[in-house]
């Protein structure tokens, strides 16, 4: 695309839209008439695609998330119209940044599940792969955070606000989804997932509802307001947030509807494209077709699939079923209980009916077939798909998918020997691990471009960057130390920008000299962001009796919200504002410990985040985090990881060697042992500075405005309640290994060179964590796709 193009498609698309010259313009009119020009650079490329995977095997990936970031400078990259773009925006008076920073992140996710699924579809695009995404178009996504007097308050995310230039609505796809009480319309939102420096523009189709019934204007001109808009608002509640409160019944069901609402209107779309091609002759679909699963907020589409075919499309049971189980795989992301989602079986009842009686036939079925490979009743009854009045719905997929994985090779031999050993031992080969991955086109040569530029200038090309594994021909310059100096100079650039960043939002100044020690992820009790900050307060007070110690300045940077029902996550976020207001408001310690909490933290903040840590937290509770995706990001920015043996941390470790991470707590083979025999309350007592240092939850010296939230916290540390053990994440049993190993991190991190050695290391090893050998993984083993590049 040429720069005079470029200039004319903007002026033009102004005057169309607005009415106006490029020099009237304001940033978001210029950046809305910029987006819609790179769509329209997009769009040949796209319908191209779209008629070049026809005919092929596809795969449909099904998620409730889909955190994919903003997209103009992402599409410029991956166009390779970056410089051309950034050249017209400057010659037509605009400031390039501040332009791009008129787009807002779409609110289409949480955390690492909806992030994930993002990297997936860039490298399915990247590699040519027919990969389609299929979720909800949120009109607020979870929420907006904002931090008052150190609580959390969730706002509306109105990123729909304006118009988003970047997604197309496919009305010709439009159907409808029926609910036991209403019917609604599901109308397709489709936005373009351009590849790296490829033709190929894959898809991810976000569905909106829209109500079926007209407007009763009788009922509002006879002023009936309220009756006239009621069902309106019940039909526009399906999209209007991610993860509806769900402590309430009415928040059960809205989460259940929302599902089914998702997964009926891809399911519909998928079959009738099927249908139109081949008829009601369904021996091929599953030749044509996978999905896959990504955690249990889709398995509804199990049963409903059986329900297309059965009553839609002139399939027996039998045929059904056949179908159905080599269409679908499934991914497990937890195995938190409270994340192995189950449902009352009076929600499907009211909702629909049908679906219940299938799950209930399905359920039956499995239950002979337990019988006549031998299992008691006892048995029987915890591993069937619906029981105890609840339908299970990590066992339903089980159950019925042909591949089940997990996200990390000790999460996926957790699932197999513990989670769910029965059916392991009935489909050893239903099992399988594909550990998690994340883009390096977003997370290192977008968001860290001067890092990126040394890597090609050392590489001799940037091939590297849809070939992260040949990044280890880069090792031997860990010794060259002005290679390493410069590296110091990249990483210096990076804090330097995200100083800018955090003075502007938060008010914090901060500077270069400071190690920027970093928590990012959500907040969950698991994830221990309430270890982090109880060691800050032991340093703290440490530094209080001696404030002459020679210690590294640290700058302890969190992002994370909690979710808007959980009262112990808030009381965390609470804790460490409070914590952070103690220690930036002491003169006498500031200079060598900051305390930073950055608000709604999102894709585009984490831009900035990931390029500019020294040190990357990843601690929690051993056996509980699945996988992590962050852990990756961070390697590949060159932080280096202080972490528990957990999740991918444990294959982190095992491609750069301990010596260049710091790992502290006990293995998953001898945790078991280690809580059998643990007391909170004796490491309250006998460790070192730690009594001192939890009781500023209840000793005055904080305040949680009178809420009971820090002592809530309290209490869960040292005596736990009527249902659960104290400390039951192990946060006091693991506080002197932590402490101990961060004062080594810091200790290591006065080695400037040493440390950039092991951020070298880190850095081209890093390579294995590409989503591109993630997504080539899921496509041999088990999506059974290749790759179909368009050609010039």
């Amino acid at each position: 695309m040429k720069i005079k193009e470029i200039k004319k498609g903007i002026q033009t698309l102004l005057f169309a839209e607005f009415g106006k010259s490029v020099q009237n313009a304001s940033e978001h009119e210029y950046w809305t008439a910029l987006s819609r020009v790179i769509m329209g650079n997009i769009g040949p490329d796209w319908e191209a695609t779209r008629e070049h995977y026809a005919t092929q095997r596809m795969t449909y990936y099904f998620s409730a998330e889909f955190l994919v970031g903003r997209s103009l400078l992402n599409n410029l990259i991956n166009r390779d119209l970056l410089d051309s773009v950034r050249q017209v925006v400057e010659e037509d008076g605009f400031d390039f940044d501040s332009v791009l920073n008129e787009e807002t992140d779409p609110a289409l996710g949480n955390g690492g599940l909806g992030r994930l699924a993002a990297c997936f579809l860039d490298s399915a695009a990247t590699m040519n792969l027919p990969v389609m995404g299929q979720g909800l178009l949120y009109r607020f996504g979870l929420f907006r955070q904002e931090i008052d007097h150190g609580n959390q308050k969730e706002y509306p995310d109105a990123w729909m606000e304006m118009p988003y230039p970047f997604m197309v609505a496919r009305r010709e796809d439009q159907v409808r989804v029926h609910f036991n009480d209403m019917d609604v319309y599901a109308v397709p939102m489709d936005l373009p997932i351009t590849g790296y420096h490829t033709r190929n523009v894959n898809t991810l189709r976000l569905w909106k509802v829209e109500e079926a019934e007209e407007f009763d204007f009788n009922l509002f001109n006879s002023q009936r307001f309220d009756d006239a808009v009621i069902m309106r608002n019940r039909v526009q509640d399906i999209c209007r947030v991610l993860y509806p409160n769900d402590t309430s019944y009415d928040g059960k069901v809205l989460r259940v509807r929302q599902q089914y609402f998702f997964v009926s209107a891809a399911l519909q779309t998928i079959v009738r494209q099927y249908r139109d091609q081949h008829g009601y002759d369904f021996s091929k679909f599953s030749e044509k077709n996978m999905i896959h699963l990504n955690d249990t907020h889709p398995v509804l589409a199990i049963p409903e699939l059986m329900r297309l075919l059965i009553d839609e499309n002139q399939q027996s049971w039998e045929e059904a079923w056949s179908i159905v189980t080599k269409t679908f795989a499934f991914t497990n992301h937890t195995i938190l209980q409270e994340a192995l989602e189950k449902w009352d079986i009076e929600i499907f009842r009211f909702l629909f009916p049908r679906i219940l009686e299938i799950i209930e036939r399905i359920s039956k079925q499995f239950e002979n077939e337990a019988r006549f490979k031998g299992y008691n009743s006892d048995e029987i009854q915890h591993l069937s798909p619906i029981h105890d009045g609840k339908i299970h719905m990590a066992l339903l997929a089980v159950y019925t998918c042909y591949s089940v994985n997990g996200v990390a090779k000790i999460h996926s031999n957790i699932l197999k020997n513990r989670v769910f050993k029965e059916f392991n031992a009935w489909w050893p080969n239903k099992f399988s691990n594909k550990t998690n991955g994340v883009t390096p086109r977003r997370w290192l040569n977008l968001c860290s471009p001067n890092l990126s530029a040394m890597l090609t200038r050392l590489y001799g090309s940037d091939e590297w960057i849809t070939n992260m594994k040949d990044l280890e021909e880069l090792l031997p310059i860990a010794e060259d130390t002005t290679e390493m100096r410069n590296l110091l100079e990249v990483k210096k650039e990076n804090k330097e920008n995200l100083i800018e960043l955090i003075k502007e939002r938060e008010g914090i100044e901060l500077d270069t000299n400071f190690l920027f020690d970093i928590q990012i992820k959500r907040l969950h009790e698991y994830k221990r962001q309430l270890l982090n900050a109880l060691e800050i307060c032991d340093r703290y007070l440490k530094l209080k009796d001696n404030p002459n110690r020679n210690v590294q300045p640290v700058a302890y940077i969190f992002g994370a919200k909690a979710a808007p029902g959980y009262f112990l996550a808030k009381a965390t976020i609470k804790f460490i504002n409070e914590v952070a207001r103690m220690v930036n408001d002491d003169l006498e310690v500031n200079e060598k410990l900051r305390v930073v909490f950055m608000h709604n933290y999102n894709v585009s903040l984490a831009e900035s985040l990931f390029p500019a840590a020294d040190l990357s937290e990843q601690i929690s509770t051993v056996g509980m985090e699945a996988s992590g995706t962050g852990n990756m990001k961070f390697m590949m920015n060159g932080a280096l990881t202080i972490g528990t043996y957990d999740g991918a941390n444990l294959e982190i470790v095992e491609r750069v060697g301990e010596e260049n991470a710091f790992m502290f707590g006990p293995k998953l083979e001898d945790f078991p042992e280690t809580k059998k025999f643990y007391t909170s309350y004796w490491q309250y007592e006998n460790i070192e500075g730690l009594k001192r240092a939890v009781d500023l939850l209840v000793d005055g010296t904080l305040s949680d405005g009178n809420t009971g939230m820090f002592k809530a916290l309290h209490t869960k540390l040292l005596k736990g309640s009527s249902y659960e053990k104290a400390d039951p994440f192990y946060v006091l049993g693991d506080f002197d290994a932590y402490r101990n190993t961060r004062n080594y991190a810091y200790k290591s991190y006065r080695d400037s060179i040493g440390w950039a050695k092991k951020c070298w290391v880190n850095i081209c090893k890093s390579g294995y964590f590409s989503s591109d050998r993630t997504v080539s993984d899921y496509a041999s083993d088990i999506w059974r796709i290749t790759p179909h590049k368009l050609v010039d």
